[in-house]
């Protein structure tokens, strides 16, 4: 390499991608390398409670809210996200009862990211899904 001696060397450190070349990372990416693979299992295996609401969520059939299941955000995999609404969706299983002070942080750490996170008994949603629904919603238009 041949520099001439009064032009400086410049190194370039990393800079983040140009997105008008099409090599942007996307928007507010808080996703974990190697969750995804974890989220697509969970999506396979879903919970008879996770499947009740699937059903009644998917489609934007409630109130023509986008949701999406189990979505790694940061070092977490969520049951369902409204990003519109920025609202996660948890359902919790006889598991999580020996848990609370761990998804109690959970929570906390999910709602310093800006969401707001609803928990619902797995019980509950089999028994009283329309319950739950309502309550969704109520959270969404408290005017409801």
């Amino acid at each position: 390499m041949i520099v001439e001696a009064d032009t400086p060397l410049v190194t370039y450190a990393r800079c983040a991608p140009s997105p008008r070349r099409g090599e942007g990372w996307g928007e507010g990416v808080r996703v974990v390398s190697g969750s995804t693979g974890f989220a697509r299992r969970l999506r396979r295996n879903q919970t008879d409670a996770e499947r009740v609401l699937w059903f009644r969520l998917r489609d934007r059939r409630l109130a023509g809210l986008k949701f999406k299941r189990q979505v790694p955000i940061d070092r977490f995999v969520v049951d369902f996200v409204c990003a519109d609404a920025m609202l996660i969706i948890e359902l919790d299983g006889g598991q999580h009862d020996a848990n609370r002070a761990r998804d109690a942080n959970r929570t906390q750490i999910l709602e310093a990211m800006g969401d707001l996170v609803l928990r619902f008994w797995n019980n509950d949603v089999l028994k009283n899904t329309d319950g739950v629904l309502e309550e969704i919603l109520r959270t969404l238009n408290p005017d409801r």
